[in-house]
């Protein structure tokens, strides 16, 4: 046996999360343990949604009880449990740095967190453990992304000139907070480890855990922060969940997973729900084009195309052509809820509405 998984609980299930459990001969791991609630215009009672809520808040603690690792790819209520911090016993948790490649709400969010983290697990204020952070220098992060940076996008090229440009002021922004604050260090008391892991790799016996440089969340800039990857071997065997590149949008991600060819690969797709809102029709269309190419140009058996997509009853007519192209090259491209035998909640909730 190689590396098996688990798809927890995931949107096509009808509450927000991708926490996935995967197994190896060595080690369990929990990738990011959180729910929450689908968003008002979600086809489905607010009775059903916090049914489908609990549902999922109790499988995942189930889990959690089966892990030896716990991964929070970014501080989004989706992705962890901000108060259950009893959930985290006996863990080694390895969590997004919480001292740069941060935007300012979720690092308010990991301040809280891992100020319980100390009052329970260490009986210290995490105030006393604060270290003053030295000043560091970040380069203009459009230099990590070769593809995007020189992608022609025809008409719309003057518009996103003028995005990257507020982008970069925003990013700036955020590096003075990040020299300005205080940092959080990693952590170690009786019962937990904190760990910061991304761009670094882990050994567990015949198992290696590999993390992803910080990897914007969505479009380039987005002020929604970032998150990191998460890649897992063991006897010729890789999964790699994406956490949330939405799509992905941005060129450069696709390449890496291309890279990457991992035989299972747990992707979430665009918000097309937001489609006008937070989602243009560009970026939806590199979204789509960057799947196409995932599917078209990897081995991957496997691909578990969910988180952020089924939020909307037309999420299959709005990414057509990344199923058709699964189709036709006869490749497995499922949601949580089609790849456990169900139809996802929001096409339930569809069906029975024409009934």
């Amino acid at each position: 046996m190689g590396v098996s998984f688990e798809l927890v609980w995931f949107d096509s299930l009808g509450a927000k999360s991708s926490c996935t459990l995967v197994k190896t001969p060595d080690i369990s791991i929990l990738i990011d343990p959180g729910v929450a609630i689908m968003q008002p215009s979600f086809p489905a009672s607010l009775p059903e949604k916090l049914y489908w809520v609990a549902q999922a808040r109790s499988a995942i603690k189930e889990a959690g009880r089966r892990a030896d690792i716990i991964v929070i790819s970014h501080y989004h209520y989706d992705h962890y449990f901000p108060r259950d911090i009893g959930f985290y016993s006996g863990k080694l948790l390895l969590a997004k740095n919480p001292n740069e490649f941060i935007n300012d709400s979720q690092r308010a969010r990991a301040l809280d967190f891992y100020s319980k983290i100390c009052e329970h697990f260490g009986k210290v204020e995490l105030e006393s453990l604060l270290k003053k952070r030295r000043k560091k220098r970040y380069g203009d992060p459009m230099r990590d992304l070769p593809i995007a940076r020189n992608k022609d996008f025809g008409d719309y090229n003057e518009r996103r000139r003028e995005l990257l440009e507020k982008g970069m002021k925003w990013f700036r922004r955020r590096v003075e907070n990040w020299n300005g604050n205080s940092e959080i260090p990693e952590l170690k008391f009786d019962g937990i480890e904190v760990r910061y892991p991304e761009g670094k790799n882990f050994r567990f016996g015949k198992t290696k855990l590999r993390f992803t440089k910080p990897l914007f969340h969505g479009i380039e800039f987005s002020r929604v922060g970032w998150i990191f990857a998460t890649i897992i071997e063991h006897g010729g065997e890789k999964l790699m969940h994406s956490s949330d590149v939405n799509g992905p949008i941005i060129e450069d991600y696709a390449e890496l997973i291309i890279k990457e060819n991992p035989d299972v690969l747990i992707l979430d797709g665009p918000m097309t729900y937001m489609l006008g809102y937070l989602l243009n029709k560009t970026n939806l269309r590199r979204a789509i084009e960057n799947a196409v190419r995932i599917v078209e140009e990897t081995d991957t058996r496997l691909i578990v195309y969910d988180h952020h997509l089924p939020r909307e009853a037309r999420f299959k007519e709005n990414t057509r052509e990344v199923w058709e192209v699964a189709e036709k090259g006869g490749k497995r491209l499922l949601t949580a809820a089609e790849f456990l035998g169900e139809m996802p909640k929001v096409l339930v909730s569809r069906s029975e509405t024409k009934v």
